[in-house]
């Protein structure tokens, strides 16, 4: 059983910056994609970025050039580093795991990102 655990979130004005970080624990298979996904009051949850096995990455258009997500293979850590932080960014982060085969999700509990003035 693999146990995500978000940790990083806060409150940050505009324009600031926070480093989410998502520690996993348990037996994690080498097949397996880890990625963010947030959800904001009122809105669809929402892929942030991904980060596969050979380490390419994907990343939704409302962040593409602000975030970047990146992996700690040996210490099976997950972060994301968000700069020019805007409101529309305020949401619940949520680490995931997918394993590939066979096909099961991990999600953590989630971490409160607050921008506000």
């Amino acid at each position: 059983q693999v146990q995500l655990v978000e940790s990083g979130g806060g409150l940050v004005q505009p324009g600031g910056s926070l480093r989410l970080s998502c520690a996993a624990s348990g037996s994690v298979s080498s097949f397996y994609v880890m990625g963010w996904y947030r959800q904001a009051p009122g809105k669809a949850r929402e892929l942030v970025a991904s980060i596969g096995l050979d380490g390419s990455t994907n990343y939704a258009d409302s962040v593409k050039g602000r975030f970047t997500i990146s992996r700690d293979n040996a210490k099976n850590t997950l972060y994301l580093q968000m700069n020019s932080l805007k409101s529309d960014d305020t949401a619940i982060y949520y680490c995931t795991i997918h394993i590939i085969f066979p096909s099961h999700d991990y999600w953590g509990q989630g971490t409160q990102v607050t921008v506000s003035s």
